[in-house]
């Protein structure tokens, strides 16, 4: 089981598509560097680190305004 569930990590970022590439990309960092924003993670892979870190509020993703 997916933990944090799709349903909470969604409140975090609305897009399927997005929350996707945007663990991706820093599982692939935290696989290169080691280093993890949160403290005990729970998961022991790198998508699993990065999706927690979302839900942690430590991965997030900056919108920008097109004028």
């Amino acid at each position: 089981m997916l933990e944090p569930s799709i349903d909470l990590l969604q409140t975090k970022i609305n897009s399927k598509y997005t929350l996707v590439t945007l663990s991706a990309k820093r599982a692939r960092q935290i696989s290169e560097t080691k280093k993890v924003l949160v403290d005990n993670p729970k998961s022991h892979k790198y998508v699993g680190m990065a999706l927690e870190e979302v839900y942690a509020e430590k991965l997030y993703l900056e919108e920008e305004l097109s004028i």
